[in-house]
């Protein structure tokens, strides 16, 4: 994981990342905590597309369960705790 702080990029701009950048995401130290993570557009684009045909391959999922009725309806909150319970006991 390669790191930088806030202050290196203050004092030598955005482009003191440009060679680490070149390996892989870099995260920013502010305060002495990880605070911002930098990539490459490619790389942001990548994750987002990634992030979005998960999501529509759990939602795809989640409808056909619900077509085929595998989806239990629970009228609270306490409902659907005491069925988790009872599962997992």
């Amino acid at each position: 994981m390669k790191t930088i702080s806030t202050q290196e990029i203050k004092r030598r701009g955005i482009s003191a990342v440009d060679d680490d950048l070149k390996k892989g995401p870099v995260h920013v130290i502010k305060n002495n905590k990880l605070k911002y993570v930098i990539m490459d557009e490619e790389k942001y684009t990548e994750m987002i597309s990634e992030m979005e045909s998960s999501y529509d391959a759990r939602l795809s999922r989640a409808l056909e369960e619900l077509e085929k009725g595998k989806v239990q309806e629970h009228k609270s909150i306490d409902d659907l705790m005491n069925t988790i319970e009872s599962e997992t006991e």
